[in-house]
């Protein structure tokens, strides 16, 4: 069997611990893949089988697996007593978890040094071809224009001369880039938008992608605006609340790093309907939640002779199960990508993303269309 490393930034977070989970659970018969669109009946094949998947990654916590999985089950995100039966599988990805990069522990260039070393080793141990780097770590707030790092040439004479020029997002995508890895913005956080590190990918001829998952409200949205721009029917005004726990909720507790989340959320509306609408996505914390989050949409819209009418949806998830069937996708999508020797931006990923990087598309269906040829394209191929 093909076997593929899917290495996560935040290896014991929600995500990657569910995402870890599922895949077990799918490679032992235990559960169906539900939410991978990529085992959708009619989805294009020639992508190495999720029992393929290998799982390794970088933390800065040291709770383990396990016991993440645990908590997890309590919260009714994992089905109670699936984790006891997978014990082998989370040990088996415990036991690749490397400790995260802190900053200030050591210089960028150092700790970029160990972050490629550490992913290069897993995907040596392993025999694996591929390595896909998925950052599912917490948001960072956005980060200021840095014109002095253009290219990459000055990037690297800073890390050399020991500055601390890059978002902690960023070092990992240079790390995994170095290493020879594809590489998966799932946060909004910085990561591989810098040029310098665009201009890496294509050096070292790797694919990536990102940012930002859509698994909620704005999977919502990015459905429902078309439909007002095909009827014609002019929206007046959408705003959001969004209710989050959890870790996400605790970090988006902080202003700098809500409004990063609410810049990626609040692109996809403008961008289908092609102008700017009033109102805005608003993020609180309430700790009460866990696991779990609530939107609330209020639309304003008017049709013919000017009627004035609206819309309202709640949406209601767990975060988490949404995102890890799309990381176990994506994880995929790129190590397919980069056996057909395809690097850069993969602009056709943009389904998954509220901030596709490389797209101006943000319909949900024409990504969706999009996603399909890309996919029926790399199967063509397949060998």
């Amino acid at each position: 069997m093909r076997k593929v490393g899917v290495w996560f930034i935040g290896a014991r977070g929600s995500v990657a611990t569910t995402a870890t989970i599922g895949a077990a659970a799918v490679k032992a018969g235990a559960l169906p893949a539900q939410g991978c669109v990529t085992e959708s009946p009619d989805f294009p094949g020639g992508l190495v089988p999720i029992a393929g998947l290998l799982f390794g990654g970088h933390d800065i916590t040291e709770v383990p697996l396990r016991k993440r999985a645990e908590q997890l089950s309590k919260a009714g995100v994992v089905p109670a007593g699936l984790p006891g039966l997978l014990d082998q599988d989370l040990d088996a990805a415990d036991a690749e978890i490397r400790p995260g990069h802190v900053p200030g522990d050591n210089t960028q260039a150092a700790a970029a040094a160990r972050l490629a070393d550490d992913i290069a080793d897993f995907r040596d141990r392993h025999r694996l071809a591929r390595v896909v780097v998925v950052n599912v770590s917490s948001t960072e707030p956005p980060a200021a224009p840095r014109p002095e790092f253009q290219s990459l040439a000055d990037l690297e004479e800073r890390l050399a001369a020991g500055d601390e020029v890059l978002p902690t997002s960023s070092l990992y995508a240079y790390a995994a880039f170095r290493a020879g890895c594809g590489y998966v913005e799932f946060t909004p956080s910085t990561g591989p938008t810098l040029p310098a590190l665009a201009e890496l990918a294509e050096l070292r001829a790797v694919p990536y992608a990102g940012r930002d998952g859509k698994t909620g409200e704005t999977l919502v949205k990015s459905a429902l605006a078309p439909m007002f721009a095909q009827r014609s029917l002019r929206v007046r005004s959408w705003s959001g609340l969004n209710l989050l726990g959890g870790g996400d909720g605790a970090t988006l507790a902080d202003p700098a790093a809500r409004a990063s989340k609410a810049l990626s959320k609040d692109r996809a509306v403008a961008g289908i309907l092609g102008t700017p609408v009033e109102g805005e996505t608003h993020i609180d914390y309430v700790e009460d939640l866990g696991e779990w989050k609530t939107a609330w949409d209020h639309v304003t819209f008017e049709g013919f002779l000017g009627v004035r009418m609206s819309l309202q949806f709640t949406w209601q998830g767990c975060d988490s199960a949404l995102a890890a069937p799309l990381v176990l996708d994506l994880a995929r999508l790129v190590a397919r990508a980069h056996e057909r020797g395809r690097y850069g931006v993969l602009a056709d990923l943009g389904f998954f993303f509220k901030d596709p990087l490389g797209a101006d598309e943000h319909a949900l269906a024409a990504q969706y269309s999009r996603l399909r040829a890309f996919a029926a394209d790399l199967a063509g191929d397949a060998s």
